[in-house]
């Protein structure tokens, strides 16, 4: 199954910032965001809340996203430095 990725309007709004401070890094999210389609749940997430929220970790970076049926639904504040 494939998964549809959806982007929330304030995860779309946090990419700017991030492409200003470490676009190598958000390329390396963004791929992570675009595997998520075919695979959910990596190694490199875990349960956030619900079960239905996870977070996952890229470098230094995570992603909070929602799995909704057939649609990933990334979140509000989905892109941030762990450290």
């Amino acid at each position: 199954m494939t998964y549809e990725i959806v982007f929330e309007p304030r995860a779309l709004d946090a990419g700017p910032r991030f492409l200003k401070e470490d676009p190598g890094g958000l390329a390396m999210v963004l791929d992570a965001i675009d595997e998520l389609a075919h695979n959910p749940h990596p190694a490199t997430s875990v349960p956030y809340g619900s079960r239905d929220v996870r977070r996952l970790y890229v470098g230094d970076c995570r992603v909070l996203y929602i799995i909704d049926d057939d649609v990933i639904r990334i979140m509000a504040t989905p892109l941030g430095r762990t450290a």
